[in-house]
């Protein structure tokens, strides 16, 4: 495959990771490299990334990563898939960069039916620019930019980016995962491997939203974060396949 677009990291083994104690970043990143070596994609694969935690993978793993304008990944990797169709394109996102900034972008992608996949993390906050509102925040939970609490009447109402996009004719797979438990991971796993498979059979757009810790910011230490999923989270963003054509 000629790679035209982006580089190629050497895994620093010896390298700290950067990511918070509890942080689930590192077990999707490890999970979405283990798809990829299973599926023997590894020199096919090409990242786009979002801005912030999302970027810290590029040191810890070997495919070709590219990171995009802060909300601009859909649309880059709308680019990279249209001018290679054989590699692999996929997006890494948070939700302020996914569902906030890069919202015209995402829904316009989904709307295109862009042959690509995309890997949204939605943790409910913005975790590396200080801890502001994301559009996925929860009514009363606090951030930077919302000391007294996600206030309906002030900033709206958690946005739910599954539903939102199957509202849309063209996407063709849409799930909603988490890594809280052991069970959670493993789907997580099969949700990822079914959106690259569906991108490798030219179905178009496929997205799995994983629902994800930040203990940094949510204040608490990594073992009450998963009892935070668990409790206010998921009955907020339910898991399960919101479409499957």
């Amino acid at each position: 495959m000629e790679k035209i677009y982006s580089r190629t990291i050497t895994i620093q083994e010896d390298k700290v990771s950067g990511f918070c104690p509890g942080c689930m970043h590192s077990t999707i990143i490890k999970l979405i490299g283990e798809v990829l070596e299973e599926m023997n994609l590894v020199d096919k694969a090409a990242c786009v990334l979002g801005i912030g935690c999302c970027g810290l993978q590029m040191d810890y793993m070997a495919y070709d990563n590219t990171t995009a304008p802060h909300g601009r990944a859909c649309a880059v990797a709308t680019g990279m898939k249209r001018s290679n169709k054989n590699s692999l394109v996929f997006t890494y996102q948070g939700d302020g960069d996914f569902a906030s900034i890069g919202l015209g972008e995402s829904v316009s992608a989904a709307n295109r039916g862009e042959n690509i996949s995309v890997i949204f993390v939605n943790n409910g906050i913005y975790g590396m620019t200080g801890g502001q509102l994301a559009p996925t925040t929860l009514v009363g939970m606090k951030a930077s930019t919302a000391p007294r609490g996600r206030i309906t009447e002030e900033h709206g109402y958690p946005m739910h980016m599954c539903e939102i996009l199957n509202q849309l004719t063209a996407p063709a797979y849409l799930e909603r995962t988490s890594c809280n438990t052991p069970g959670n991971v493993m789907k997580t796993k099969k949700a990822i491997k079914k959106a690259f498979q569906n991108q490798l059979d030219g179905k178009g757009f496929s997205m799995v939203e994983i629902v994800a810790n930040c203990p940094t910011n949510w204040g608490v230490d990594p073992l009450e974060s998963l009892n935070f999923i668990e409790e206010k989270m998921l009955p907020e963003f339910p898991l399960g396949v919101i479409r499957d054509k």
